[in-house]
């Protein structure tokens, strides 16, 4: 299940529980991009909390729509993930290093109103024009 969460209007801000299926995917995609007509840059923040699973149908659309925005990341400076498992926190870890121009913060439960809060905090990076 996906839920939006209240947030500035350039900050996607989701709510990952269960397991994430193609069609929740296909929602994710939908307010990212709405976010991203509207402004040049926006920030992420999403709450694994209650995250379990994601279906193989959303993990194939998740790589896409990632390999799509690839020459994009500038347009994410900040993403931050809420959660209180090892895992996410070692593959964020992990893949952080390889995103260029990507800020990537963990945050611990309880503390979604920082984590909006960083992610909202958007500086115009210097290679954009």
């Amino acid at each position: 299940m996906m839920e939006v969460l209240p947030s500035p209007d350039h900050v996607v801000a989701i709510s990952i529980s269960g397991t994430l299926t193609a069609d929740n995917y296909d929602k994710v995609i939908e307010t990212v991009e709405a976010k991203l007509e509207k402004h040049d840059h926006i920030g992420v923040m999403v709450d694994l909390m209650g995250f379990d699973d994601i279906t193989l149908k959303a993990g194939m659309k998740d790589a896409r729509y990632a390999f799509s925005k690839m020459w994009e990341l500038r347009r994410f400076p900040r993403e931050a993930v809420i959660t209180d498992k090892q895992w996410i926190k070692t593959m964020v870890q992990f893949t952080s290093p390889l995103l260029p121009f990507v800020e990537v913060k963990v945050f611990e439960p309880g503390e979604r109103e920082e984590a909006i809060a960083w992610a909202a905090e958007i500086r115009e990076p210097v290679w954009s024009a």
